[in-house]
């Protein structure tokens, strides 16, 4: 009798799981596309800014010492203005220039499979004890590269692990989780970090015009954090995960495709001379730097001050550390045979920008009548004085503000999209509560990586599916969110755990990033 209690309870606890994510799915498909979400509300903000107007209120600005007034956007001036400033607006959309800029770097390391090669190289050489921590963490290391986890480490990850003798769905589960589930943490800067920067900023702003916040601002808490996620994914898959997986039979028509983690003789001498000058590339960079006197350090000498050119150059410099590797790369093992390969592949990486470059026009238009109504600063302020009463510890406030984003995160897949809709309001709200926004920051990355393992809405679930049900005929939705749960469970605990324990003895986030924000 006990044992058909539990298949009992067991079975209800499955059709729970799947009515929730059934009604996660549903509640989702309704949801219009991320640039028209952006459309509708900056008409939705327009027309409380009329509304709004037309009451006096008595929230103060703590930097201008003068009571809120909202403005009205629909008057003949403010339409006038909105009209006029629309190119220079999306044109002058920070996050824009900066992803595009990248991307054209990365996106001819990527055409000319530099990148593969050196993610397969990195898998090659590990000891098959050590696959799982470093399958993680080359998984999170392919970041840099965009979406290219996606579609190399997670089925390399399968044909890795079936060749080690182990199921190929554990493979993809620990190469799933920390391409997506530890998408915050990296060892080294990307260009989600310049991308996020550039909302923070903005929101920031929203509170103090004068106030920046440098692209690097989360680089040492991401740094630990990839150290963090690596062992934590580590445990999970092989104390939860594989025992549970190792079960499931497999029987799906899948073909081998060849050794995927072979190298030619050919792409080894190419990525060799592209490592070399890759090398050389940050060593003539690391000489410029050095002198006291170089044009890249700030006037007062310093590498990391938000106005020193170096940190002004991070993007370009992503660029060219991509570019020229990928270049020789190509060039050297017959991928490119001429520049004009090199501009297809330039092409074909800004081609896939296109829906980005849509979002990002109304998520521009948004944020500017989203500022220049006040509405975000009175919101904000309003928002402060209620944390204010009721007396949260600041941990509390960091917490709450994880479990927000990781529950928005289950509808809306794009960290750019929730970032630019939820910025503007819990930045400026928890720098009235003394929070800074680069701890803000932080926070909404720890949420926002720790679910998008689990949820259906993400881009590239159904292409994990599909990479399970090579191996697992009767895989689904429902089967790789049973496997990945423990994985977004596990970061999501340990990990605001470990940001908490982080702030609490004082360590740097980053380069230039406070912890609190007072007022001039």
């Amino acid at each position: 009798m006990s044992s058909l209690t539990g298949t009992d309870k067991a079975a209800s606890e499955s059709r729970l799981m799947s009515g929730f994510l059934n009604a996660i799915e549903r509640a989702g498909n309704r949801l219009p596309e991320p640039a028209l979400i952006f459309f509708y509300i900056l008409l939705l903000v327009m027309g409380l800014s009329a509304v709004l107007s037309l009451v006096e209120f008595d929230v103060v600005n703590p930097v201008t010492q003068q009571a809120v007034q909202v403005n009205n956007l629909l008057s003949a001036e403010a339409l006038t203005n909105t009209l006029s400033s629309m190119v220079t607006t999306f044109t002058g959309f920070a996050p824009l220039g900066i992803v595009l800029v990248a991307m054209l770097g990365v996106g001819v390391a990527e055409s000319s499979g530099f990148i593969n090669v050196a993610l397969k190289k990195m898998l090659r050489v590990t000891p098959k004890k050590l696959l799982t921590p470093m399958l993680i963490f080359v998984a999170m290391f392919s970041h840099v590269a965009a979406d290219a986890g996606y579609v190399l480490v997670i089925p390399l990850g399968a044909i890795i692990f079936i060749a080690a003798g182990r199921h190929p769905l554990v493979g993809i589960a620990a190469a799933f989780s920390g391409v997506s589930g530890g998408f915050a943490a990296n060892m080294v800067p990307t260009g989600n970090d310049a991308l996020l920067q550039g909302f923070t900023q903005a929101a920031a702003q929203l509170l103090d015009s004068t106030y920046t916040v440098n692209t690097l601002c989360n680089l040492y808490f991401g740094i630990a954090s990839s150290i963090l996620i690596t062992l934590v994914g580590w445990w999970g898959t092989e104390r939860i995960v594989e025992p549970r997986v190792s079960k499931m039979t497999i029987d799906g028509d899948y073909k081998h495709d060849g050794d995927m983690t072979s190298i030619t003789p050919l792409e080894h001498r190419a990525f060799t001379r592209a490592g070399l000058v890759m090398v050389l590339g940050l060593a003539a960079l690391a000489a410029a730097t050095w002198p006291e006197t170089s044009t890249l350090r700030s006037a007062e000498g310093s590498l990391t001050a938000y106005g020193a050119p170096i940190m002004k150059s991070i993007v370009p410099l992503i660029f060219l550390i991509f570019i020229v590797p990928g270049i020789v790369f190509g060039l050297s093992a017959g991928t490119f045979k001429s520049g004009k390969d090199v501009i297809s592949a330039m092409n074909d990486s800004m081609s896939k920008m296109g829906s980005y470059m849509v979002m990002a026009f109304f998520c521009a238009m948004f944020i500017k009548a989203f500022n220049d109504s006040n509405i975000g600063t009175l919101v904000a302020l309003a928002g402060a004085d209620g944390l204010k009463a009721m007396a949260l510890p600041g941990e509390a406030t960091i917490i709450g503000m994880i479990v927000l984003t990781a529950a928005v995160n289950l509808l809306i897949g794009s960290a750019s999209a929730k970032w630019a809709l939820l910025s503007p309001i819990m930045v400026p709200m928890l720098m009235a509560v003394g929070i800074s926004p680069e701890l803000t920051q932080a926070a909404f990355r720890v949420g926002d990586s720790c679910t998008n393992i689990i949820t259906p809405l993400m881009v590239f679930f159904p292409l994990v599916v599909v990479y399970c049900q090579r191996y697992v005929k009767g895989a689904g939705v429902g089967t790789l969110v049973s496997i990945m749960m423990p994985y977004s469970i596990a970061f999501f605990v340990a990990w605001s755990l470990f940001l908490l324990v982080w702030w609490g003895v004082g360590m740097p986030l980053g380069v230039a990033a406070p912890y609190t924000w007072a007022p001039n």
